[in-house]
């Protein structure tokens, strides 16, 4: 086995188009350094996957991940970080907007200077956001606000996804990681336990060619419980805070539908509750797709009220019950209905996928 100095992380999702170009440019770039890539792809249904297998039977160092059942570019860059023995590993993105002509000077940094990462910096001199939508550069300085990185190190953009990072650091803070959401580098960053030798390279940012970006609410609200998962996390788990969360703002609406029907309409109160709770259930639909549990909310509110509980009190306690059980029933249905359509996915990317050469691989010459 070839012994490399460098491995490059590639997340991939849907990046077939992009993903060759990529390969060839760290090619052009790279000529004088021992590296080898480690794409790491999420079932993308282009058949991303299978054209990086394809590239690789004429590129030993070339790899690939194949993930199947898992999402997340956080998670996705852990594994291919864990799986290479190289001393420096560079994570970037396939969708060609990270400039890697600058990879050279990001290893010769980290190594002249004994660092523990070297950050792609669009915000110093010498780097840009290039033709960034205004909207996400304000979305970006808005999450470096809320980050409390600068409790570890000093970074212009710690929303960089274009970094390197020597492994044995990296190796150090593994356990600790998160790995929710997009931003890794700031994962690496908060779980480290002191503070973090950095240096940065500017690089210029440029516009997606191919594909579509990832960018949207969810990962919004992923970097928000990355935040919430280092400020808490160790004492209780994030998930079930934004679940209580969200139920919270359900049961705040279920309230006011609750005492706007018993006051106004003079509905009874099983019939106010009755209808409070049909309400809230189509307006958490998207979340929650249980219908079960709804019932037990109303009959145990409704016996509460007929033992004599103050209304307010009923309703929440028929919440509270539900809450409950909404979340043991959701985290053994609803969240795993993935594996139900498994066959029907893997039926889609096998399309998708399929390499027209399979039959034409033959071994290799004694």
């Amino acid at each position: 086995m070839p012994s490399y100095d460098l491995c490059i992380v590639i997340p991939t999702l849907n990046e077939r188009e992009n993903i060759g170009l990529l390969l060839e440019r760290l090619r052009n770039t790279l000529h004088d350094i021992r590296y080898e890539v480690m794409v790491v792809d999420d079932d993308s249904p282009d058949g991303t996957a299978a054209v990086v297998k394809r590239l690789s039977r004429t590129q030993d160092n070339l790899h690939v991940l194949h993930r199947i059942g898992r999402r997340g570019l956080s998670s996705a860059c852990i594994e291919g970080m864990l799986a290479t023995s190289a001393p420096f590993i560079a994570v970037m993105d396939a969708d060609l907007q990270h400039d890697e002509t600058v990879l050279p000077e990001m290893v010769r940094l980290i190594s002249s200077e004994h660092l523990d990462l070297v950050v792609g910096s669009r915000n110093i001199g010498g780097g840009s956001m290039g033709d960034f939508a205004s909207w996400r550069v304000r979305l970006s300085r808005l999450g470096r606000r809320l980050s409390g990185v600068e409790r570890h190190a000093t970074l212009t953009d710690p929303m960089s996804g274009f970094f390197l990072v020597r492994r044995s650091f990296f190796e150090r803070v593994a356990h600790r990681l998160t790995g929710i959401g997009f931003k890794i580098l700031l994962d690496i960053v908060l779980s480290s336990d002191g503070q973090v030798r950095v240096g940065e390279v500017p690089y210029h940012f440029r516009l997606r060619q191919h594909g579509q970006s990832k960018l949207d609410l969810i990962v919004g609200l992923e970097y928000l419980e990355l935040i919430l998962d280092k400020l808490i996390g160790s004492y209780v788990s994030v998930r079930f805070v934004l679940f209580c969360l969200v139920g919270t703002i359900g049961a705040v609406i279920h309230l006011m539908l609750l005492g706007l029907l018993l006051k106004v309409e003079r509905l009874s109160f099983i019939e106010s509750q009755a209808c409070a709770t049909g309400i809230v259930m189509i307006l958490n639909y998207v979340m929650n797709n249980s219908f079960t549990y709804r019932i037990a909310n109303v009959l145990i509110s409704g016996e509460a009220f007929r033992q004599g509980m103050p209304w307010p009190l009923a309703g929440v306690t028929g919440l509270l019950f539900s809450a409950v059980w909404n979340y043991g029933v959701t985290a053994m249905t609803t969240w795993r209905r993935a594996r139900r359509s498994a066959a029907f996915r893997a039926e889609r990317r096998a399309q998708a996928s399929a390499l027209p050469d399979d039959s034409e691989v033959h071994p290799a010459a004694p």
